[in-house]
């Protein structure tokens, strides 16, 4: 028997027992893969999805003149997005089965670039609005199945390395694209965000339709049309809530209790009825059943919710807050993604000899560092006090993503791993919506308490207020009142980063709960050779 080497030539040696036998679930080709192509076709196509999840947002002012929109209306452009590329990401699992992986992937891709194409293209709100409805449909397969594919085409002790690489596209593309979608619209025009994926995707297209074998569909059942339904209505209503909670002061709205009462309803048929469905259901219950897939879950979960919600809160305050443009806030927030990638490349290889959980555990204690780093702002920073915090938070998430996503897969089965990377995806994307939803909260709400608080202290009695009321001069009491919501609004941010940085040390004792090393090789061992 024959084995493919690192460089893609068969070499005479016997294969692994496990890693290289034929399995029915692999992809069957004489060829050796060219794994080089195959990983490259398919990280673009990864960082160009997840570019898109944020190289839009600092264009919004500009297609809000071209397309004649308001302040709310223009949102719809990112809110389309997400909601669609939430509600379809369940379906990968199901598609992937039915129909192939490189199938489902070549028309993802495809359809992704289209529809990049047609953003780029549109004249009114109403057509943008429907094209980004049709970019998040067809991207939103696109990270779980460069995922899922990644897993298949690599033997288990290069698994770490292939899981840092895709990590890389996956917490990269959202740290750069606001730097590089503020430079394209200031130096060509805001269709240049979208019309910048064609090129990509015809690319990963080519190398995905060449390079990539073909695998033979593994499902054969019928859709469970209800169970989709409600998981789809339920996760459609949360997003829906999430998006525009903030702007309608949340439960005071008619509009996000009802979108609350959806998301619990339709959740609790769907939880209803994949426990009286039996195997036929949408969601496969089996995933839950392994312990590792389960707590990974959960803990990518959590990261989404604390560790990209910082992402969220420093663009906002240093343009905002600290009047910084830009193209400045993206350079200096974009280091934090070097931190991520360095660390994604030392943590693959460190993966085949460190335990996974030691170097989670030093992630999660670097992230929380960094986070108290950020506990100590001023309203007067440096670049460096900006850049630095980043590039080691950075550096811890890229600890914890390796590792964690290695684990995550280590004991699943390869039959489910199409689901399991499109739940592992939706759960991240879901715990940032959250966490990015409650930070954005805190802040607004945190400024008024505190603004409250400060000018409290504003009374003919404070000698140093004292001369200033006397004068009874309107400026200086507007410039005091300025002056007052800027330290207010500093403390709230500060609060936040308190927040999540309680939150982070919080989840450190659940790493208990995750099967070590090589327990979890020995799960995978048994697991591959049950099926072969």
């Amino acid at each position: 028997m024959t084995a493919v080497t690192q460089d893609g030539a068969a070499a005479s040696r016997p294969a692994p027992p496990h890693d290289d036998a034929p399995r029915k679930d692999a992809p069957h080709t004489e060829a050796p893969l060219n794994r080089g192509m195959i990983t490259l076709s398919i990280m673009l196509a990864t960082l160009m999805q997840t570019l898109d999840s944020t190289i839009a947002n600092v264009a919004l002012p500009h297609m809000q003149g071209t397309l004649s929109a308001s302040q709310d209306e223009i949102t719809w452009v990112l809110t389309s997005y997400i909601v669609a590329a939430a509600i379809a990401t369940p379906l990968t699992g199901w598609l992937a089965d039915r129909y192939g992986v490189k199938k489902l992937l070549g028309v993802a891709i495809a359809g992704f670039t289209l529809a990049s194409a047609l953003c780029g293209f549109s004249e009114t709100l109403g057509e943008i609005v429907l094209s980004r409805l049709l970019q998040g449909i067809f991207g939103a397969s696109l990270v779980p199945l460069s995922q899922s594919i990644l897993l298949d085409i690599n033997p288990r002790e290069r698994q770490g390395q292939a899981m840092a690489v895709w990590g890389m596209g996956v917490m990269v593309g959202p740290v750069l694209g606001p730097t590089l979608g503020g430079w394209l619209t200031d130096s060509y025009n805001w269709r240049w965000v979208f019309f910048i994926n064609v090129p990509i995707g015809a690319f990963a297209l080519f190398g995905v339709s060449t390079f990539l074998p073909a695998r033979e569909p593994l499902r054969e059942s019928r859709f469970d049309l209800f169970g989709f339904a409600t998981l789809a209505l339920a996760i459609g209503a949360l997003q829906a809530m999430l998006d525009r909670g903030e702007q309608l002061d949340w439960f005071g709205s008619l509009e996000i209790r009802i979108e609350a009462l959806l998301a619990v309803l339709a959740f609790a048929f769907f939880i209803v009825h994949t426990a009286s469905s039996g195997p036929t259901t949408f969601f496969r219950y089996q995933l839950l059943k392994d312990r590792n897939f389960a707590t990974g879950t959960f803990f990518i979960f959590v990261i989404g919710a604390v560790l990209y919600a910082t992402r969220a809160l420093l663009p906002p305050m240093l343009q905002n807050l600290m009047g910084y443009p830009v193209a400045t806030t993206g350079l200096v927030t974009a280091p934090s993604g070097a931190g991520t990638m360095i660390a994604m490349l030392i943590a693959g290889r460190m993966l085949k000899h460190v335990d996974a959980r030691v170097m989670l555990l030093f992630g999660f204690v670097v992230s929380a560092y960094a986070l108290w780093q950020m506990m100590q702002y001023t309203i007067v920073l440096s670049a460096s006090d900006i850049v630095w915090p980043g590039v080691v938070q950075g550096f811890g998430l890229g600890f914890v993503f390796v590792p964690l996503s290695a684990l995550t897969f280590s004991t699943l089965t390869p039959q489910l791993r199409a689901d399991g990377t499109a739940t592992y995806s939706l759960m991240r994307n879901i715990g940032s919506s959250i966490g990015i939803s409650i930070v954005q909260t805190f802040v607004t709400r945190g400024t008024q308490v505190a603004h409250s608080d400060l000018a409290a202290n504003i009374t003919p009695f404070n000698p140093a207020v004292q001369p200033m009321l006397e004068a009874g001069s309107r400026y200086d009491l507007a410039v005091l009142n300025q002056s007052i919501t800027q330290q207010a609004t500093m403390i709230a941010y500060l609060n936040d980063f308190k927040m999540m940085f309680v939150a982070t040390l919080l989840v450190i004792p659940l790493l208990v709960f995750i099967r070590p090393s090589s327990h979890a090789a020995g799960a995978a061992e048994a697991n591959h050779a049950a099926m072969d």
